[in-house]
């Protein structure tokens, strides 16, 4: 399946890795791009380019401090992300109960033999 086009939402923005690692450098506050390019081995325009989708979706904020322009993570435009990740939630507690219940099993058989 193709990719779409677009990077219009959170989710797209994200399914590109070199952004969501510039997301995991910004954890730790906020940089120029001139230091997220370096820290992470890419070109500025490159860098520059992906600090833009990230910021038109709402998951970099940008604020001018002189002559530099410092990019952070906003992390309110995770929210979708985060609340589509929580709708399995319910499915990883009941496979992580049926484990428990494999394993409680398995051990119950090895003592009896």
């Amino acid at each position: 399946m193709a990719r779409a086009a677009t990077t219009s939402d959170a989710f797209n923005a994200i399914a590109e890795p070199q952004r969501r690692d510039i997301l995991m450098l910004l954890r730790a506050g906020e940089r120029p791009v001139t230091d997220v390019a370096q820290e992470l081995g890419m070109s500025q325009p490159g860098a520059s380019k992906h600090l833009r989708v990230l910021r038109e979706v709402g998951l970099v904020r940008v604020r001018e401090a002189g002559k530099q322009r410092l990019y952070g993570l906003d992390a309110r435009g995770l929210r979708p992300i985060h609340e589509w990740v929580g709708g399995f939630e319910r499915f990883w507690n009941e496979s992580f109960d049926r484990l428990d219940t494999y394993v409680q099993d398995l051990k119950q058989t090895r003592q009896e033999d």
